[in-house]
């Protein structure tokens, strides 16, 4: 009789330790936030003003590279005949553009990145509530980017795409 007791409260204990291991395991859901951002309708906005931000810079680089041409032609038309010190002095102006050019189109890099970032904060913002408070509702306690990161096994009852779409407003 005691040892059957015994038996049945290690059993109870066990059933507890069980119910309370299933409780801690966290519930995960995934969304691919690319796509989701593409299906927003400021986003065709923000693509018109980018292209429009990049065009001024693309100008001015076809500009710039279209005077390193010419001079380079020039310079290599007339080296035969230039003098040594025409002709060195030719070639450090090429380098220097050619150095301009390059350090043009670095910095036109850095700026329609921030630009773009500047642009997208406000989406990403909206777009992480919105899947904040989808997960919240949906007792989640992770969310996964698949379109960062390869999901090998994913059941469909956790991909927050539809609810996150509707809290959204979109279809």
């Amino acid at each position: 009789m005691k040892k059957s007791l015994k038996v049945a409260l290690v059993a109870i204990c066990m059933v507890f330790a069980m119910s309370s291991f299933t409780k801690a395991q966290s519930k995960i859901g995934y969304i691919n936030t690319n796509q989701l951002m593409d299906l927003l309708p400021e986003m065709k906005t923000l693509q018109t003003q980018m292209q429009a931000y990049q065009k001024t810079f693309a100008d001015q680089y076809a500009t710039m590279n279209s005077e390193y041409q010419s001079k380079g032609q020039k310079y290599e038309a007339g080296r035969s005949t230039m003098t040594d010190a025409s002709r060195t002095a030719a070639e450090a102006e090429l380098t220097d553009l050619q150095t301009r050019i390059k350090a043009f189109a670095d910095n036109a890099q850095k700026q329609i990145e921030a630009k773009s970032n500047e642009l997208l904060k406000p989406l990403t913002d909206k777009v992480r509530a919105a899947i904040t408070a989808v997960a919240a509702e949906k007792g989640y306690a992770y969310v996964l980017d698949s379109g960062q990161v390869e999901l090998l096994v994913s059941p469909a009852g956790d991909n927050l795409m539809a609810p996150v779409k509707t809290k959204l407003g979109l279809q």
